[in-house]
């Protein structure tokens, strides 16, 4: 009986997390619509993304962002965000970590998902791995966004692990674009968001979201043959962080 009650309340937890994902993109479509005409109105469209729209899901699902930071992200500056990906939290919660308006480079899988997915489509940079036209058109946007200023983030692991894989080997392409930039790579670790919002159906909880902002990696003295030194590199400081959890 305790193990129905468990998985009925999985449930609701899920339709729960889904219902706050939709309520602000309905409540604020119009103002969404029009910050997403333009690319000159992007930042307009960040800070509802960030203030609102993250707010709304982390604190009504009861999940409450903790930061540490080794060293602060500059106003005005550009960076490679990278992090560890567990759960549908991380991109509400790397939105909350920085102020600085930033372009998600991900999947193009993520555009069929309803609502959400016309803004992603709008809004981010979409890439088929498969593809390398597509991984070539990705250079070129990004480049123009980065000239405007902004981030660019990228999952490395290039999708959600395995339940049992603390950690999965990372792809280069966020180091080979940070080099080619010469753009500082920001490693993050995010340490509980599989806890509280896994993709394993029947799990998730409320409670704390720690992440770690670890300090920056210069990539102004790089070049493109040590990507894969960069990349492992970033790739130990977060698993050495997620093993000192026992994760």
């Amino acid at each position: 009986m305790l193990s129905v009650i468990k998985k009925i309340g999985y449930c609701l937890y899920r339709i729960w997390f889904y219902i706050l994902v939709v309520l602000p993109i309905l409540a604020l479509l119009p103002f969404l619509v029009i910050f997403t005409l333009s690319e000159k109105t992007y930042s307009q469209f960040f800070w509802m993304a960030r203030n609102i729209w993250a707010n709304f899901i982390l604190y009504g699902m009861g999940c409450f962002p903790v930061i540490k930071r080794e060293q602060q992200l500059v106003k005005g500056q550009s960076y490679m965000l990278v992090a560890n990906h567990t759960s549908m939290l991380d991109i509400m919660l790397m939105l909350k970590v920085s102020k600085n308006p930033f372009v998600f480079i991900g999947k193009k899988e993520l555009v069929k998902i309803p609502l959400f997915g016309f803004f992603y489509k709008r809004v981010c940079i979409m890439v088929d791995r498969e593809s390398l036209k597509s991984r070539t058109a990705v250079y070129r946007r990004a480049q123009k966004r980065l000239n405007q200023g902004l981030s660019i983030c990228i999952f490395p692991e290039g999708g959600v692990p395995e339940e049992h894989v603390v950690l999965d080997q990372f792809k280069d392409g966020a180091f080979k674009m940070a080099i080619a930039h010469s753009i500082p790579v920001v490693p993050m670790t995010f340490y509980d968001n599989k806890k509280r919002f896994s993709f394993t159906f029947f799990s998730g909880a409320p409670g704390r979201l720690r992440v770690k902002v670890h300090k920056f990696f210069s990539t102004d003295q790089l070049q493109e043959q040590d990507k894969a030194e960069l990349r492992e590199s970033v790739r130990e400081v977060i698993l050495k962080e997620l093993k000192k959890e026992g994760q």
